[in-house]
């Protein structure tokens, strides 16, 4: 069965500082259509949907040392939340043995838990995308494996979801990160806020929670690279933050290395705005008005001191040239971007192949 998705995210938190932000004039989704979700969700399935009041979709990566506390404490967690629920854990192609602890823990008595394995690798934002594709709460909350949100902060992400805000977003204090991604994430915050106009302070903590709305809202949109924390944002009608606990990791270290956060940090950027298009341009038009200019001063100098000084000047034209060459191959790199993209998104390949959903019939749904 295939599944098409885009990215993911999580989220929790308690009430210890608050921020709302409101939008009257941005309209939200109704439809509960799924053009791009998987070929099972047929009408029966969402209409099961609204059965359960809370889904906890986590994406899973080499995390078996994790997995078995994170279970544990996320099925005590939601149990103290006295409203129905599941747990839904999407294997990214594990190579360890986390793939088997899904299985065993999907299998449980309590039919609580649902475990989705992808055929292979397909990235942290197409997990939870499957996860979405699942989830048939009314309330979203998305949690990274790593323990370092802990899941007892998800009870007061959802309350604060229950007093109206369709996104409740969550920033992390104290954070428990290196300096390079904490500086990264200054940039990504920056400009999700500028392409969104959505003032949250923190939009890389996976610990986060959505409306059924504007989760179905997001599995209706099909290009291949999205940053679901902006995504959501852009249908959500009111927002909100909490401050949530950041810890270090129990077990193991970050699936990212420096190169995949640069990587990531790039693919963020241009599938959230054009800006950097349109700085492109202002810079070429600052270019080419400095060339006009440094070419008029060298005819100046020509003139005045003859053609002994111009010849003296030939390595500043190189340098001048190299220049030139340079801003060109950016320019022609980032506009490679932006093409490769479209690319992407008119192949309308799936975003990921589900190989095997365990535990939704053990749950009788």
């Amino acid at each position: 069965m295939q599944e098409n998705g885009t990215g993911i995210l999580h989220q929790n938190g308690l009430p210890r500082g608050t921020i709302e932000h409101v939008r009257p004039g941005r309209a939200q989704p109704v439809k509960d259509e799924r053009p791009s979700g998987p070929a099972k969700c047929d009408s029966t399935h969402k209409t099961a949907k609204r059965t359960l009041s809370v889904s906890l979709v986590i994406p899973v990566f080499n995390e078996e040392k994790v997995l078995p506390e994170l279970v544990r404490r996320c099925l005590k967690t939601c149990d103290s939340l006295a409203v129905p629920f599941e747990i839904i854990l999407v294997d990214d192609g594990s190579s360890d043995d986390s793939a088997a602890i899904i299985i065993a823990a999907a299998e449980a008595p309590s039919g609580t838990i649902v475990g989705v394995l992808l055929n292979r690798n397909y990235g942290q934002h197409a997990a939870v995308m499957a996860g979405f594709a699942e989830s048939r709460g009314e309330i979203v909350v998305t949690l990274d494996a790593d323990l370092q949100n802990p899941p007892e902060e998800i009870p007061g992400l959802v309350r604060k979801t229950m007093e109206g805000f369709d996104v409740v977003g969550t920033v992390r204090t104290p954070r428990q990160d290196t300096l390079f991604r904490r500086a990264a994430s200054r940039i990504v915050n920056r400009a999700a806020r500028r392409a969104t106009g959505v003032m949250m302070h923190d939009y890389g903590c996976m610990l986060r929670a959505y409306r059924r709305r504007v989760v179905d809202a997001m599995l209706q949109c099909h290009e291949r690279s999205t940053f679901i924390p902006v995504l959501a944002n852009s249908f959500a009608r009111t927002t909100a933050e909490i401050e949530v606990r950041h810890v270090d990791r129990p077990h193991g270290d970050s699936k990212y290395s420096v190169w995949s956060l640069i990587n990531l940090q790039f693919d963020l950027l241009t599938s959230m705005t054009t800006f950097p298009l349109r700085l492109l341009s202002v810079l070429g038009g600052l270019i080419s008005v400095a060339g006009v200019g440094f070419g008029v001063f060298l005819l100046v100098m020509r003139v005045v001191y003859g053609a002994e000084w111009a010849a003296e000047g030939v390595f500043s034209l190189f340098a001048v040239l190299f220049l030139f060459i340079g801003a060109q191959f950016v320019g022609m790199g980032l506009l490679g971007e932006y093409i490769g993209r479209i690319y992407e998104d008119v192949r309308a390949r799936p975003r990921y192949f589900v190989d095997t959903v365990v535990g939704r019939a053990a749950s009788g749904q």
